[in-house]
């Protein structure tokens, strides 16, 4: 009897070393520190958190239970039975840790609620017992039989697991929701309105459960109300959030919300934030990067009004951010639909656009720089487009573009630059078929730029794309003007394929150039 209790206190100091944190946690929170009913209520009053940091709270934890079972998975594929038992043990007090800390904050909490988190304590105090005598065993045969078991049991708590989350994140929503709908608080809905924002920032499937419990519908309701004009801004960039994901999209299209947003932006009452969340919105319905935005036949019905209303936006604004807004909600309907060049080309909206690049206050990073290059490429298949170009020196303007370099390393920000190169030379390559804007190319040595562009992979940044663009509006000028290349550019880049010289310059060494 001592031999065994000896060896469990042995083991468990050894599993002690690996799960020191979560160990505590679940001590402290299963014991009462004070026995008196009055100061222990006092205690937990005192340490309450927001409904933002325990949704947060318990979406780390659940990150942190979530990894654990994959990692389990790989050592038992490994049959590592030490690191399985200590992680299913780590896994076991994580689970407890995480159910406790949801029943301190929750309100209330289902019997379908109780009864998951009965199962998945049960089936995790089972997974640990099973690994644990795994551990004792030696014997090799018994040990692979035993591991399709394991398994089998490993499985169905990640089962259980998974069910839980969905219902507790589920029932979080329909409190924030239900906040929001029956509150008549300013500052309540304002709270539950962020704590909804907070928990669509998660990723997307937290964004589906908030749209099928009526969250798009809910916020819309929010956006009609004049009482909550000073929340409009907090709304709009809630449900900007929420329909990244197509269960948003179809709610947004079911309360007429492409009206609601149409109606914001041109009543000139509401603040310029307010204006800017909403071309934020409309930024993300129409991101040709979604699959799902065909069923949007009402936005065809208020294109005019939401475009002018734009344009205005960008002609008007105070800050990058919002420019930035505006002009990529502009850049993204002229993907939706090619009718939006030209009511854009009928609003002066190059002469608006051009004239803002040269406010570095206004169109101060890469990220604007592109959206207004997609906006002159997208409208540069117009005709009448290439006058527009020459009169407000957007020649000048694309050649500078074809420089575009990141200044911090930030990949996201060396990406928007490698787009602004190559959107730059697609432009100057449609706009050439302009002799007039071709000859303003040439004056501005746009030939020697492409063709550096081209024969050096570190002036694009390596990319391809970029490459592509550049080939094809070299090729362009050189019909206008072959006498501004040197023989072997001519016979390397314009005279074979355009695969062939592709192919060529992605070969090139650095040397070369």
């Amino acid at each position: 009897m001592h031999l065994i209790q000896v060896d469990s206190v042995q083991r468990w100091m050894e599993d002690l070393k690996l799960m020191t944190d979560c160990e505590c946690m679940c001590i402290l929170q299963s014991k009462p520190i004070s026995m008196e009913k009055d100061e222990q209520n006092e205690l937990v009053l005192s340490s309450q958190y927001s409904t933002r940091d325990n949704l947060q709270l318990l979406l780390k934890r659940a990150w942190i239970i979530s990894t654990e079972l994959t990692r389990i998975a790989q050592k038992l594929e490994k049959s590592r039975w030490q690191r399985v038992h200590s992680m299913t043990v780590r896994v076991n007090c994580h689970v407890r840790s995480m159910v406790n800390e949801h029943n301190a904050f929750a309100r209330s909490s289902s019997e379908e609620m109780h009864q998951l988190e009965k199962l998945l304590i049960d089936k995790c105090s089972e997974f640990t017992a099973f690994t644990e005598r795994c551990l004792q065993t030696e014997d090799e045969e018994i040990l692979k039989s035993m591991k399709s078991c394991v398994n089998e049991t490993l499985t169905t708590v990640a089962q259980y697991f998974g069910q839980l989350i969905e219902l507790v994140l589920t029932h979080e929503a329909q409190n924030l929701l239900r906040q929001i709908e029956l509150s008549g608080s300013l500052y309540v809905t304002e709270l539950a309105i962020s704590s909804l924002f907070s928990l669509a920032q998660e990723g997307a499937h937290l964004c589906r459960i908030i749209a099928k419990e009526g969250g798009v519908v809910a916020l819309f309701k929010i956006c009609r109300q004049d009482c909550f004009r000073c929340l409009y801004p907090q709304t709009l960039r809630t449900l900007a959030s929420i329909c990244c994901v197509e269960e948003g999209m179809h709610q947004l299209e079911k309360v007429d919300g492409i009206l609601c947003l149409a109606d914001i932006l041109t009543d000139s009452s509401h603040s310029e934030a307010t204006h800017a969340e909403a071309a934020a919105v409309i930024a993300q319905i129409t991101s040709p990067h979604l699959t799902f935005t065909q069923h949007l036949s009402s936005f065809l019905e208020n294109m005019e009004e939401i475009v002018t209303a734009l344009v205005k936006l960008c002609q008007e604004a105070s800050s990058g951010e919002v420019f930035l807004l505006a002009s990529a909600a502009l850049a993204n309907i002229t993907f939706f639909d090619t009718m939006a060049c030209e009511i854009l080309l009928q609003l002066n909206a190059m002469k608006i656009l051009l004239a803002a690049c040269s406010d570095k206050r206004i169109v101060d990073t890469p990220y604007s720089r592109d959206q207004v290059v997609t906006i002159l490429a997208n409208m540069s298949v117009l005709d009448q487009c290439a006058s527009e170009i020459i009169q407000g020196n957007g020649v000048q303007l694309l050649m500078e573009m074809l420089f575009e370099k990141s200044s911090s390393g930030n990949p996201a920000e060396v990406a928007a630059c490698e787009r602004v190169q190559q959107k730059s030379a697609v432009t100057l390559a449609r706009l050439s078929r302009d002799p007039e804007v071709a000859d303003a190319a040439i004056k501005l040595s746009c030939i020697p730029r492409l063709i550096k562009l081209c024969r050096s992979p570190t002036e694009r940044n390596n990319s391809d794309s970029v490459l592509v663009a550049c080939l094809a509006a070299l090729r362009r000028l050189a019909v206008v003007s072959p006498g501004g290349l040197e023989d072997t550019d001519f016979q390397q880049l314009v005279k074979p394929r355009l695969v062939d010289s592709f192919l060529l310059c992605t070969s090139m060494e650095e040397s070369f150039v």
